[in-house]
């Protein structure tokens, strides 16, 4: 399992996220989420997908039903497509990634587009590696950074928001 500390400028309180990966078959998995925040000390956020690996493509395919707990039910799809850009360690790939959600009555949709370049450096000193990521969401017109260092990731958008996890 998979676990994080996030705490970010929208939720004011620290959050424990837990991530499960059950293989289905060697490119399939289902895919389980979930949060609990510490100031109410309840799950705010449950997600349960379907994910399917196309690695001749650089591409993966999910659909899933997520609950948020102020925004009930939500079904989705999402996808991803790298494209190298280089091919050696230190590798600089370009991302197209969507996302597409309805809510549990089929009325209120959303959706998420962006497209970024990540730069993966792999051991800038000793047991020390980077991810450089700059995107920008196409639906909100907002751009973003993302630097990771091994266990610590700080993500800021142009609009003000940032987020902080360190994974366990």
């Amino acid at each position: 399992m998979e676990t994080s500390l996030r705490y970010g400028v929208d939720s004011k309180s620290l959050v424990i996220h837990a991530k499960e990966k059950f293989p289905l078959n060697s490119l399939t998995h289902l895919q389980g989420h979930a949060e609990l925040d510490t100031r109410i000390g309840a799950p705010t956020y449950l997600s349960g997908m379907i994910r399917r690996y196309f690695p001749d493509q650089y591409a993966s395919l999910a659909v899933g039903v997520q609950y948020y707990r102020r925004q009930k039910l939500w079904y989705n799809v999402r996808g991803k497509k790298a494209f190298p850009v280089t091919a050696d360690e230190q590798s600089l790939h370009f991302h197209i990634k969507g996302k597409y959600d309805v809510d549990e009555k089929l009325v209120e949709k959303k959706s998420r587009v962006a497209a970024e370049f990540t730069w993966n450096i792999m051991n800038v000193k000793k047991d020390q590696d980077v991810r450089l990521k700059v995107g920008y969401e196409v639906v909100e017109k907002v751009p973003y950074f993302q630097i990771r260092e091994n266990n610590w990731t700080l993500h800021v958008n142009n609009s003000g928001k940032w987020k902080v996890r360190y994974d366990l």
